[in-house]
């Protein structure tokens, strides 16, 4: 908008651009002056439609930036397809049996492209707050559950490490040198750890579930807080869990084959 030109958009006007100026960054988090540039607001203005929209849900922080909320997520949902409901049903004894074994929260996730869906979530009896939800989606890199999946996918690790790697907290791995070292410990060690890399005062531990082709199917993890949780402790547990779903995965596609 030309200098001194007056903005006579509505506020709704404002608020549909704002949310429209998120792009392809709407999972990844972007921050205020950006949004405000993109969408043609003074930062001011920007900063007060934003917390508008928190408020209800349409948006949420993602460290200093923002992202998509809850409620845009709800709206724009996709169909359930019935790989999802076969990875959903299948794995979701064997994270109650994870949760048994721990009593710590534990999660169920997916890759969607280079983002994170949380299928299923067991809240432990140390809670802590946390970006995680079910049907939510969270970048890869800075999470348990996306690293222990993208470590053994290569073509979506060389595409997620050519790209933005924004901070989620102070200790969000953003050198992709790095990121691609610790994909790397995940292959050799079998898990992947999250330590505040997506919420300060969480950590995590997640193991993937493997197809008969030896493709990441999902991963199941186990988080708890900083303070008095540490995520190396729930490794064994954690692979042997991963391992028996991975097994009746592969016994559970056998039966479909020979039912079809």
């Amino acid at each position: 908008m030309a200098t001194g030109e007056r903005d006579t958009r509505t506020a709704v006007d404002k608020a549909l651009a704002l949310l429209t100026a998120f792009g392809n960054d709407a999972a990844v988090g972007v921050g205020v002056s950006e949004l405000a540039r993109r969408a043609d607001l003074s930062k001011s203005t920007a900063f007060r439609l934003l917390g508008t929209l928190e408020r209800n849900g349409a948006v949420e922080r993602a460290g200093t930036n923002y992202r998509l909320g809850p409620m845009l997520h709800e709206l724009a949902a996709p169909v359930t397809m019935p790989e999802t409901d076969l990875v959903r049903d299948t794995f979701t004894p064997f994270l109650a049996h994870l949760y048994e074994r721990t009593r710590q929260t534990v999660h169920l996730a997916v890759l969607d492209g280079p983002n994170v869906v949380y299928l299923n979530k067991l809240h432990g009896l140390q809670h802590v707050p946390a970006p995680s939800r079910i049907g939510g989606r969270i970048p890869a890199y800075c999470t348990a559950v996306g690293k222990a999946m993208i470590a053994y996918n290569p073509a979506l690790a060389d595409q997620i490490l050519a790209g933005d790697l924004a901070p989620w907290t102070a200790r969000t791995i953003t050198n992709p040198g790095a990121l691609r070292e610790d994909l790397a410990r995940v292959r050799t060690e079998g898990v992947a750890y999250d330590r505040e890399e997506i919420r300060m005062g969480l950590v995590c531990v997640a193991a993937p579930i493997m197809s008969p082709t030896g493709a990441p199917v999902a991963a199941m993890s186990v988080s708890g807080p900083t303070a008095n949780y540490d995520p190396r402790n729930m490794a064994p547990a954690l692979r042997a869990v991963c391992g028996e779903a991975t097994k009746a995965y592969a016994a559970r596609l056998r039966a479909l084959r020979r039912h079809s």
